[in-house]
């Protein structure tokens, strides 16, 4: 009886191990077809790869349901029964394909080595393969999810980002004049202002772009217009300037990263033939920030009426409610971006296969949908992910506390971010990040440069104009007489008042000098640019003015008094018309990229990037030339425009051509370090021409046409994206 028992359970043991076996035989079958599939997925056109799979058979949750496969699966299920390895996918309850069946199948049979049993080299060629077939499948993945709906509302909402930032670099040049008014900023201290957005920017590309290539383009896009927006409406309300200072320097920290992962996120969903011209298109958010800051400007500020004060304290003016209105893109972006995915990109990159896979079907959908196609079902099952290597990271044993472990994560980010921007100059990409080096700061440099010295030129020739209207008075003697009317751009020299009054009146760039005021009263005074040098006030009276002690230069006050003197810097925009000539000239040239932003979008994909960049370039460096000939007012503002609509082809390009030439691991971190270098260039162009100012013309001129020409010589060089996949 004990050998019959014992002759059963071999003879059942037996006929399990035969089970398991033409189970293994089965998912052996299953994977060489799913492998199949897999390759001519991505070596073969889709329409081609969609017939095979008419023919062959067809995926639905991961199987394929071929006649063979199917027989040998249904007589294992039959021998065998419920397994352990039969357990029920828990994606397959979201629709999300298996894609861990075909690995467990090989290690199974093969039993191939184990990771980490690998060294570093071997897992990252294995990784480097992984990216490239990723690559071609990508793109045929985005092709039948098709460009619709979804990329337009995308595009929609990462624009506004854009705005954002456009807005920001002109928010600094229009309320300059204002804020160093109203905060009583001396000449020495006025330029900080201008370059500590541009620095704040510089390293915000750099650090949000490095982070974007860490936790992902839309978690690192909401916090960085978080901050933006955040300190952006501070500024708007705080008195000092030391502390405004260090609103906006954060304000610019947080909105630097916007570029680098605006575009490394739009290129992200933009299929080959559609990537150049749609990002082209969305270069136009950045000129609409400009318009929409300049007549925001122009509406807002000049207007003296939008302010109140609360007692001598606190004073809000026009230029505080401009810099709120500026901020509304970047909390429309902000609200918006909550509602978008990630880029699924991004997620495959990561490993993340399940929710990169439904982010691509709410893409198909939502596009197909808006065809009126909505039946059209999403063929993709599988989608290849790039090996993760996982990285080595040392923490230390006293980690208990919280602080202690938000200082090791940050280290942990800052650290990974050094190490991704690191590999922007490994091969093979270590060419490309040094040309775009130099055609980005040769371009930056020359653009805001000449940009800054514009506007500087055409108020230096408006200050020229104005000092050679000036009026002189000398020896003049004035007795009981009432001024009650407006000085304006008067000198007098050695004049007597006595007994006469100064009531309800302003002085606008008036000097008295060595003169005598005996018997005077001054009341409700108002003063802009006026000094009194060397003069001397006898028994004079002085009420509710704004006539301070630093306005009396080495004069002698002898039995005076003052009553209810307006302390601080008074700002007046009555009948100021190089206000709004400062806003329209920036309006204008601003609109005038418009043209070049419609013809690099049309072209892009026409011409190539690396003609329109390199073109571009050198025709904006022909055109610096004809600056010699600049001698009005209305001289130079028609340069200007055809400056700006030279320039905007080469931005456009240069954007795209970043985009294209660094794998997705690295995107954002390799186009914030070449955002950053641009805002360097800008403050060291913005200090060399600005020094420059009425002094010559030949310095400005020929430095920026030549590292113009240079310039897109070099980007001549780069290589052509026009017809690659995005690697």
């Amino acid at each position: 009886m004990e050998e019959t028992y014992k002759d059963r359970t071999s003879l059942v043991k037996g006929a399990k191990d035969i089970a398991k076996e033409v189970k293994r035989q089965a998912v052996k079958k299953v994977n060489k077809a799913v492998d199949k599939a897999q390759d001519g997925y991505t070596q073969r056109s889709y329409s081609r790869f969609q017939d095979e799979e008419d023919d062959d058979g067809y995926y639905v949750q991961g199987r394929n349901y071929g006649a063979e496969a199917n027989d040998d699966e249904g007589s294992s299920e039959a021998t065998e029964g419920h397994d352990e390895e039969d357990e029920i996918y828990e994606g397959e309850y979201q629709g999300i394909p298996n894609t861990g069946q075909g690995k467990d199948g090989m290690v199974a049979l093969g039993q191939p080595m184990r990771d980490e049993y690998k060294d570093r080299n071997e897992l990252e060629t294995e990784r480097k393969a992984d990216e490239e077939e990723l690559a071609q499948q990508y793109e045929l993945i985005i092709q039948e999810c098709g460009h619709g709906r979804f990329q337009w509302a995308l595009f929609f909402v990462l624009g506004m980002a854009l705005m954002a930032d456009g807005v920001e670099v002109f928010v600094v040049g229009f309320v300059l004049p204002s804020a160093e008014t109203d905060m009583c900023i001396p000449n020495s201290g006025s330029g900080w202002l201008g370059n500590i957005v541009y620095l704040g920017m510089m390293v915000g590309a750099f650090f949000w772009g490095g982070l974007a290539d860490k936790v992902g383009r839309r978690q690192s896009l909401l916090i960085c217009m978080s901050v933006n927006g955040f300190f952006a409406f501070l500024s708007s309300f705080v008195q000092g300037y030391g502390f405004f200072l260090f609103c906006r320097l954060f304000s610019g920290f947080g909105i630097g990263g916007a570029v680098p992962t605006v575009f490394s996120y739009f290129s992200e969903v933009l299929a080959r033939e559609k990537r150049g011209e749609h990002l082209s298109w969305l270069c136009m958010f950045w000129m609409i920030g400009g318009i929409y800051a300049s007549a925001m400007a122009w509406a807002i500020i000049p207007h003296y009426g939008w302010s109140f004060s609360m007692g001598s304290a606190y004073q809000f003016h026009s230029w505080r409610v401009f810099v709120i209105v500026c901020a509304l893109p970047c909390v429309s972006s902000v609200v918006a971006l909550t509602f978008m995915p990630e880029s699924p990109r991004f997620l495959l990159e990561v490993g993340k296969h399940d929710e990169a896979w439904m982010i691509l079907k709410q893409i198909h959908d939502t596009n197909m949908r808006a065809r009126g196609q909505p039946e059209k079902v999403f063929t993709v099952n599988r989608i290849k992910t790039p090996k993760q290597i996982d990285e080595l990271i040392e923490i230390q044993s006293d980690t208990g506390t919280w602080y202690r472990r938000c200082f090791v994560r940050i280290r942990t980010e800052l650290y990974g971010i050094w190490l991704t921007f690191m590999r922007c100059f490994n091969y093979p990409v270590k060419d490309n990040t040094i040309k775009l080096t130099a055609v980005w700061f040769t371009l930056s440099f020359g653009y805001y440069g000449l940009s800054v010295w514009f506007p500087d030129v055409i108020k230096h020739l408006q200050s020229d104009e104005y000092a050679s209207r000036v009026k002189h008075f000398r020896n003049e003697e004035v007795s009981h007489f009432v001024f009650n009317f407006t000085l304006e751009n008067q000198i007098h020299s050695n004049g007597e008042y006595i007994n006469d009054r100064f009531v309800m009146m302003k002085f606008k760039s008036v000097t008295f000098e060595d003169s005598l005021f005996k018997n005077c009263v001054f009341e409700d005074v108002t003063s802009l640019n006026t000094y009194f040098r060397n003069c001397t006030f006898v028994n004079t009276t002085f009420y509710n003015t704004d006539l301070e002690q630093y306005k009396f230069v080495d004069s002698e006050l002898i039995n005076c008094t003052f009553f209810h003197i307006r302390t601080g810097c008074q700002i007046s925009f009555d009948d100021d018309y190089s206000a709004y000539w400062i806003y329209f000239v920036n309006f204008l040239g601003t609109l005038a990229v418009l043209p070049g932003n419609i013809v690099s979008a049309l072209l892009m994909d026409r011409i190539g990037r690396l003609t329109m960049l390199g073109g571009s370039m050198v025709l904006s460096g022909i055109s610096c030339f004809f600056l010699w000939f600049g001698t009005s007012e209305s001289m130079m503002i028609g340069m200007l425009c055809l400056y700006n609509g030279l320039t905007i082809s080469a931005w456009n390009s240069l954007d795209v051509i970043t985009v294209e030439l660094y794998p997705t691991d690295r995107r954002a971190t390799g186009f914030g370090f070449l955002n950053a270098l641009c805002k360097a260039a800008a403050v060291l162009g913005n200090l060399i021409f600005g020094s420059l100012v009425g002094i010559t013309k030949a310095i400005p001129i020929l430095l920026a046409s030549t590292l113009l020409v240079c310039g897109g010589l070099v980007g001549l060089r780069l290589p052509d994206t026009r017809t690659q996949v995005l690697m």
